[in-house]
């Protein structure tokens, strides 16, 4: 394995660990999120040239497209329930209550 795939699995991975063990705010998950995708980015951009397939070129693109949207979804929900409930900790929002 080289370095450079070490350090896209270790991103991820690192960033999965921060996603389960550091859940007190919603800016914290969706910041843990956001370097989900960047790894994931990261490591589409870098197959292609990789493999020498140009074919898979535009997937990266796509992912970029999907994170863009995943990031303005999650500011609107912490906007949305810092507006309703005060603040962003996850301890306050239950999905059990309307």
């Amino acid at each position: 394995m080289s370095l450079l795939h070490l350090s896209f699995y270790s991103s991820f991975t690192l960033s999965c660990l921060g996603l389960a063990f550091h859940r007190t705010h919603l800016i914290s998950a969706l910041l843990c999120l956001e370097s989900m995708m960047l790894s994931m980015y990261i490591a589409l951009a870098i197959w292609p040239v990789e493999t020498q397939m140009a074919s898979t070129a535009l997937t990266p693109v796509f992912m970029l497209t999907f994170s863009a949207c995943e990031a303005g979804t999650g500011l609107a929900m912490l906007v949305a329930s810092t507006r309703t409930h005060g603040s962003d900790h996850l301890h306050n929002l239950n999905l059990l209550q309307c």
